[in-house]
């Protein structure tokens, strides 16, 4: 039998019953200053959507570029398409990923891979010359 995964000894299942209000005693310090000072009008329409996906009034996914959306309990279970400067990238939220935000899931940066090295970048390639044509 797997492990049931708790976050500060909670359930998912507990964790969808939780308030707003309530989750913010639970929540860091900035993550506790951030909710309490209230969502921002995007955010407050990116929650909207969520919603009427959540009820199913749209089957379109839920897309986002609020990247500093914290991460709240009716969130979970949901996959959220999260923006990272070129594409969406869907991700499932889940109980670990509470007062986190949700930029934090999506990297901006990618990995930098090269090709061979040019002519001229090595010693040994110094003695090759350019073919002119």
């Amino acid at each position: 039998m797997a492990k049931e995964i708790t976050y500060k000894g909670k359930t998912a299942e507990e964790w969808k019953n939780i308030s707003r209000e309530e989750f913010v005693n639970y929540a860091p310090a900035r993550v506790r200053r951030s909710l309490k000072r209230g969502f921002s009008d995007s955010q407050k329409r990116f929650l909207a959507r969520l919603a009427k996906f959540k009820a199913g009034l749209t089957k379109k996914p839920v897309k986002t570029h609020c990247r500093d959306m914290v991460v709240i309990p009716e969130m979970i279970g949901s996959v959220i398409h999260i923006y990272r400067g070129k594409e969406f990238v869907p991700i499932e939220i889940n109980v670990e990923m509470l007062g986190h935000y949700l930029g934090e899931f999506a990297h901006t940066r990618s990995r930098v891979t090269h090709s061979a090295p040019g002519i001229g970048a090595t010693r040994s390639s110094a003695g090759i010359k350019k073919a002119k044509g």
